[in-house]
């Protein structure tokens, strides 16, 4: 697809009470991406996820091409059944159903950064299946000892923090399970395909900016960087990333998904780690982010960020 803002086209969530326009948390991005001469289409994501893609679409053009989609989170199988409706209609999705379930589902993106992130474990699981006390004691053999959290293959429930996010201890055995089973039980029919622990390791918050920071990758380049959506602050300490990103940088591209984000975070001994990846499609923005910024990012005409030239090189 080509790169120019007048040939971007994105499909938008449309707002659930009137199928005309763009759902409210999108409204802004879908306006900035028309001033900007893009083409703003809708689907409708509650018909999607009930299983009916071709309703989902129904909306959208014949003979669209390449798209771009920007919404709510949806799952991998759904995903690909708006791809394969698109496909029956003359469209496709710029990032496939398989580079989507890569960068969406930690199982997919853990072996490009394994050395940037918490070593993790997980197990396939259906929703309201609870793993059994030694298969979840298998799983985190693997693990370093002491603390752990809990999440699916896309989200955890770290607002439930006590009671369906953390273990103090992976050792005990009736805790994890304890808590995995709060955990499968609250996310309900939402569980992301399996249930992953992963080693706790203690963050700290430079001073006076956001505490996790969501940098946007465009085909394996940064292009931009804001405070993670749960930040009540928006400044973020771009200078002290640069260093951070060059290793980050060499996993995205291992990676091989054209629109991802890493959310970082400075752990205590100064090193920053990469906390989640996900597809940048339906990763969300800090609500005081730049949407013509972002914009600018989804038609690949912001500047790549600076980042450390590789060790050998000479930078241009």
């Amino acid at each position: 697809m080509a790169t120019t803002t007048a040939t971007t086209t994105v499909l938008y969530c449309r707002d659930p009470l009137n199928g005309r326009r763009a759902d409210a948390h999108f409204a802004a991005q879908a306006r900035q991406l028309r001033d900007a001469g893009g083409t703003a289409l809708l689907i409708d994501h509650d018909a999607l996820l009930a299983g009916d893609a071709e309703r989902a679409v129904a909306r959208v053009p014949e003979g669209t091409g390449a798209v771009w989609y920007r919404g709510w989170m949806i799952p991998s199988g759904p995903y690909a059944a708006l791809d394969a409706a698109l496909r029956r209609r003359g469209g496709e999705l710029v990032v496939t159903p398989e580079a989507y379930r890569r960068a969406h589902e930690l199982p997919g993106w853990y072996e490009s950064f394994a050395g940037l992130t918490p070593v993790s474990g997980w197990l396939p699981a259906v929703p309201g299946a609870v793993p059994d006390p030694e298969g979840l004691a298998a799983l985190v053999a693997g693990l370093p000892p002491g603390a752990g959290v809990v999440k699916d293959y896309v989200k955890s429930r770290k607002h439930e923090w006590d009671e369906a996010c953390y273990v103090p201890d992976l050792a005990d055995r009736a805790a994890l399970h304890r808590v995995v089973a709060r955990f499968v039980e609250l996310q309900g029919e939402f569980l992301a395909s399996g249930v992953v622990v992963r080693a706790f390791e203690h963050f700290v918050t430079p001073e006076a900016t956001a505490a996790e920071v969501r940098v946007w990758w465009r085909d394996g380049v940064p292009r931009l960087v804001t405070a993670h959506p749960d930040s009540p602050v928006k400044e973020v300490p771009e200078p002290a990333l640069e260093s951070a990103l060059e290793p980050v940088r060499a996993a995205v591209e291992a990676l091989g998904c054209p629109f991802v984000t890493t959310d970082l975070a400075l752990r205590a001994d100064g090193v920053w780690r990469v906390v989640e990846v996900g597809d940048g499609q339906v990763s969300d923005l800090h609500r005081e982010a730049d949407q013509a910024a972002f914009v600018r990012l989804l038609t690949a005409q912001e500047a790549p960020l600076r980042t450390p030239a590789p060790s050998g090189t000479t930078p241009a």
